[in-house]
């Protein structure tokens, strides 16, 4: 009888917290009713806005979404002691059942998220794209990796909101390259062999024991974009373009938002060209093109914006592509910056069909690069994917400080695209090299003639970007090696040379790198090689760089909050040990917010093990 009671007390619950979420929907519908009538049509509004809800006083106070999560509050307090104890379970139930809900292309978390935070369980509905772990290959039979580099940094920031609130992040949540190049590793300007580079950035290889393995090592490669002189970047025409739809009404979100836009505006100047535009039900200019330097108009434009309605956010799209050619400067920075929480529910809402715009627009020269804001119906999947078609980058502002990261101190990284189309290959040495594995770049996969096509889209690099790639390797005779070999299969020497003038049989090299990148605005790439060296490894760890011991417990980190599949018992106490110790010339205090993060991750994983234990 008492169970029976407790179920239908997690039944009331939880049919309140659907009645709420019910209500708010029906007065998004209604907003969305009264902007239809308005225009179905492009429309240009001077100097703004669309129709916006006026929030209450309480609501200025606090998320929107947070309303409903209150009266749910109130309505279970009326609950007798024993009722109230098998609610406490349903957070411990989903906790332990987090990982499991997964569509076909993407992950759509489609409950009540456990939180350590009193009044924070929302229903949630963040969209993120599903992918496996990259596996493990045997160099006899697939000697080559080749995969586009990767500069976006939102699911470093986003997993940071997430930890933040209370809990561990979906596992699709974590892209471990985003996590890697979330920081800057101080690569040198110069060559491994002293000499400046006269390509746009520079190549570091390093190698040394894995942290997580004994039996296997860690190939580091890095990259670094040249860096750009402030009186040489050339003039920027800027395009903000704002979903002001009513999902966007909370203080993580619009508020937040114009607060960041006021960030860059300020570091803009005459030669520079700003627009904006917004799209709710509809879509408007309220900014059309002005001087960098009419600081005091650009800041009123953003001012004024306010949320409601629905999202159509293909119309968006559209029009600011209009406004960025309408301004275009010829060999200058030509880009959109689409800020939004990417709830798009109106118009052209299809996955494919707004990559297919966005690919279609980018032909004209102008990028696109994605912020994303806000929680809760975040839609993770398609803002990195928007980004990737629209030759530009990915990232999420969960703070102010993150802007300033994003959007200041890295503004010619996020704006200057000083190399295009840049893909990575790297061959192994069959006698040297047995197995590997790449870390991350999963959705960044090419096939191997893909590296020589120049039609093949891959990623860009910004002036003094660094991009991080590490591969787990077993050598030929250690004892960590995966996979068995096969009964009826050639050993690894027998192979090189045979039938082949090309191959070279030697122990001397572990592997071939190879870089192919496009000057921007030309069609035909160059090509970057170098061989790396066998006595290049280093047996002890302690003797590595900081970013090589740093990023490698980076990559630890991310693989814990995937599963761990091949960490081999690693842990976050272990991840936090070797950050600790390798955060060298920290200078923001990027790498000691990264040790908070990973003590906060370790002591909400153990909570999460013992609350499915008591279950």
């Amino acid at each position: 009888m008492k169970r029976t009671v407790m179920s239908v007390a997690i039944a009331a619950i939880l049919m309140t917290a659907s009645g709420c979420v019910e209500q708010r929907q029906m007065g998004e519908a209604e907003q969305t009713d009264e902007v239809r009538d308005v225009s179905s049509q492009s429309v240009v509004m001077q100097p703004v806005v669309l129709p916006a809800v006026a929030p209450t006083e309480q609501q200025a106070s606090q998320p929107a979404s947070m309303n409903s999560v209150r009266e749910e509050r109130d309505q279970a307090s009326a609950v007798s002691a024993d009722m109230k104890t098998a609610i406490k379970a349903v957070p411990a139930t989903l906790n332990a059942t987090r990982q499991k809900s997964y569509a076909a292309e993407s992950h759509i978390v489609g409950s009540l998220q456990p939180s350590l935070l009193p009044g924070y369980n929302m229903v949630d509905r963040e969209n993120y794209a599903h992918y496996d772990d990259g596996g493990v290959f045997k160099v006899v039979d697939e000697p080559v990796s080749t995969f586009s580099i990767d500069v976006d940094s939102g699911s470093y920031a986003n997993v940071r909101r997430l930890l933040n609130e209370g809990r561990l992040p979906p596992m699709d949540a974590v892209r471990a390259e985003e996590l890697i190049n979330y920081f800057d590793y101080q690569y040198p300007l110069a060559d491994e062999d002293g000499e400046h580079s006269q390509q746009p950035f520079t190549v570091t290889t390093e190698v040394g024991p894995s942290p997580w393995n004994q039996q296997t090592r860690l190939l580091h490669i890095g990259i670094r974009g040249v860096d750009v002189a402030a009186s040489e970047t050339p003039p920027a025409n800027l395009v903000f373009l704002v979903d002001v739809s009513g999902s966007m009404q909370s203080p993580d979100k619009i508020e937040l938002l114009k607060s960041a836009l006021k960030l860059l505006v300020a570091e803009l100047n005459a030669n520079d060209r700003i627009s904006l535009v917004v799209y709710a039900g509809a879509s408007g200019v309220v900014l059309e093109p002005v001087a960098g330097n009419m600081q005091a108009k650009i800041m009123n434009a953003i001012d004024s914006l306010a949320a409601g309605g629905s999202t159509n956010g293909g119309e968006g799209i559209r029009l600011a592509y209009r406004m960025a050619r309408q301004a275009f400067i010829e060999g200058g920075i030509n880009r959109i910056l689409l800020a939004t929480d990417g709830d798009f529910n109106v118009g052209t809402v299809n996955f494919d069909q707004l990559i297919d715009l966005v690919e279609r627009e980018r032909k004209s020269g102008v990028s696109l690069t994605t912020l994303g804001f806000g929680g809760g119906n975040y839609n993770d999947h398609l803002m990195e994917q928007l980004a990737d078609a629209g030759n530009g980058n990915h990232a999420y502002i969960d703070t102010l400080n993150e802007a300033r990261k994003v959007l200041v101190e890295q503004r010619q990284s996020t704006l200057n695209t000083i190399a295009s189309d840049v893909k990575i290959q790297i061959e192994f040495n069959p006698d040297v090299v047995s197995e590997y594995r790449l870390i991350g770049y999963e959705n960044r996969q090419l096939e191997r003639e893909d590296f020589n096509n120049d039609s093949v889209d891959a990623g860009e690099i910004g002036a003094g970007h660094t991009v991080t790639a590490l591969y787990e390797v077993s050598f030929v005779d250690d004892a960590g090696q995966r996979i068995d070999p096969l009964r009826y299969g050639r050993p690894a020497s027998s192979r090189s040379g045979a039938g082949n003038d090309n191959v070279l049989a030697n122990k001397d090299e572990l592997a071939f790198l190879k870089i192919r990148y496009k000057t921007p605005g030309e069609n035909r790439s160059e090509l970057i090689s170098k061989a790396i060296p066998v006595d290049m490894v280093t047996e002890d760890i302690a003797a590595t760089t900081d970013r090589y011991r740093f990023s490698a417990a980076v990559a630890g980190f991310a693989q814990l909050l995937r599963g761990g599949r091949y960490l081999e018992g690693y842990t976050f106490t272990d991840v936090l040990e070797l950050a600790r110790d390798a955060r060298g010339d920290d200078r923001f205090g990027y790498r000691g917010e990264f040790v908070s993060m990973v003590a906060l991750a370790g002591s909400l994983d153990r909570v999460a093990q013992r609350s499915v234990s008591v279950q």
